[in-house]
């Protein structure tokens, strides 16, 4: 497809229209290079980033959500501050989109229940681990006791680990989208806070 000829070069809906429809490929097709974008949380002293897994996106009511271990030193950092941001590119696609979100955290409740029921058991795998992510260890571990530590366990068994799962919900504050196109790169602000509001940015 040829860059001069695409829809969302110098159209705003079409933009609107596209990164929503690439986000919401990617939850799952475990190919787009959108399923896997980098979180970013905390302050001008503690900013932490990490690759996350996109699993759920809702385009009407600008959510976007994955799943974390309580236990993540990123769970005590969004109590304090819950302003986030959230990093994807697409080579292929040549676009990235920068977002502003507000994180929510839900522990034990029925949005974690609904998630929880939808992750397959070698999923839950993560969320065995005896000690939370990060902890010192003395030698290499998967941090998994024994009986974990292989892919014969039943779902029945995985159940253990839901107290330690929790959903990051993000609520989409603004995007900001970036093309890169042979004849001129294309950026646009999109603000979605109490009314949505386009502008389109230099490159």
């Amino acid at each position: 497809m040829s860059q001069e000829k695409v829809s969302y070069y110098e159209d705003s809906k079409e933009i609107e229209k596209k990164l929503w429809s690439l986000l919401i490929r990617a939850v799952n097709d475990r190919s787009s290079e959108f399923r896997t974008p980098v979180f970013i949380c905390g302050g001008q002293d503690n900013l932490d980033g990490r690759v996350v897994v996109l699993r759920k996106v809702d385009d009407k009511n600008h959510f976007i959500q994955f799943h974390s271990d309580i236990r993540s030193t990123k769970i005590d950092i969004i109590k304090k501050n819950s302003n986030c941001s959230l990093l994807f590119y697409g080579k292929k696609e040549k676009i990235q989109l920068r977002m502003k979100v507000e994180s929510e955290l839900h522990y034990d409740d029925e949005v974690t229940k609904i998630s929880w029921d939808k992750t397959g058991h070698i999923s839950r795998k993560c969320y065995l681990v005896t000690n939370g992510p990060g902890t010192k260890s003395e030698k290499p571990t998967s941090g998994l006791d024994n009986k974990f530590d292989n892919f014969n366990f039943s779902k029945e068994e995985s159940e253990e680990g839901y107290k330690n799962f929790c959903v990051i919900k993000c609520k989409v504050k603004s995007i900001e989208w970036l093309y890169l196109a042979a004849k001129g790169h294309r950026r646009a602000l999109i603000e979605l806070k109490e009314s949505k509001k386009f502008t389109w940015l230099v490159p």
